[in-house]
């Protein structure tokens, strides 16, 4: 049995831990706001490009077999992983590197080769022993990502999709739904088919995905020419769907973070109530037993005088 002392010490233990996760939980529920506000912000800019995109395409513009076509000659698949650079947020990251992992896995059984960029410390750490090595990676900005590092990203892939190293590009991230939900997404953002482009948006979950009727009606007009605007514009929307993913999954991980720190202080509270309930037992019968002993060593002297 555990003595008063040592339930003492447990206590103070557990009373320190619940603080920092109580902190870590306030600070979080701070930033997820201004995140969030910031995600919403520039949905409605990735959402213009899609816009413009898909009245391009279905003005039959084409920027080459490069862009609008799948590169079927090209057996390298680039796969960007999106994350976070520190821990305590949950199954936040081993999600996301579990999927990404999962589809690299597919598409060497494909016989395609991979390469991967990272962006946070946790998926680079995760690639960086599990393999493939990340071509390029990104560590210290996950919860303030910049348009610098998105456009980066996005040169890689356009360059290499245009020169034919590449086949095809797919991003993993985790979507902030709300302040307390995440959802893991998965886009393919090269190659663009005329046929997605067209179609209004549709919802992430699965079971919204269904063949719909191709139907567009233009109220664009385009000068010089659509195919002009589409070489601009395209690497303009790759670069802003990478950027988008890069400030959601941020907003997602301060979410994240929030709800295992709230989870960890609501254990800690717990343990800390049934730690004191040991306590005052172990104290209680201690001290009835102290009682005892003075009744009986006061009888002993009654008997003996």
């Amino acid at each position: 049995m555990a003595s008063l002392r040592d339930i003492k010490r447990r206590i103070r233990s557990v009373t320190s831990t619940r603080q920092i996760t109580h902190t870590m939980e306030m600070v979080s529920t701070t930033k997820i706001m201004k995140a969030l506000q910031t995600a919403a912000e520039a949905e409605p800019y990735k959402e213009a490009m899609k816009t413009m995109l898909s009245n391009l395409a279905a003005q039959g513009a084409s920027y080459g077999q490069q862009i609008m076509a799948s590169r079927g000659d090209t057996s390298v698949a680039l796969v960007i992983v999106v994350a976070s650079d520190r821990g305590l947020a949950g199954g936040f990251n081993v999600q996301v590197q579990r999927a990404a992992q999962k589809q690299i896995a597919e598409l060497v059984g494909q016989g395609l080769g991979t390469e991967v960029i990272t962006c946070g410390t946790k998926p680079t750490e995760f690639f960086g022993f599990q393999g493939p090595e990340p071509v390029m990676s990104f560590t210290g900005i996950s919860a303030e990502p910049t348009y610098d590092e998105a456009n980066r990203i996005a040169h890689y892939a356009i360059e290499g999709y245009v020169r034919g190293s590449l086949g095809q590009v797919d991003i993993w991230y985790q979507h902030a739904k709300s302040r307390v939900e995440q959802e893991l997404v998965h886009e393919e953002i090269l190659p663009l088919y005329r046929e997605t482009l067209i179609m209004p948006n549709r919802p992430r979950e699965e079971e919204a995905v269904s063949p719909i009727e191709l139907t567009h009606h233009s109220t664009f007009e385009f000068d010089p020419s659509p195919r002009e605007v589409l070489r601009a514009i395209v690497p303009a929307y790759v670069r802003t769907v990478i950027h988008h993913a890069l400030i959601d999954s941020a907003a997602a991980e301060h979410g994240a973070r929030r709800r295992a720190m709230q989870a960890a202080t609501e254990n800690a509270d717990e343990i800390i109530e049934t730690l004191s309930r040991e306590y005052n037992r172990i104290r209680q019968s201690s001290i009835t037993t102290e009682l005892n002993e003075i009744v009986g060593g006061a009888n002993a002297l009654e008997e003996s005088s």
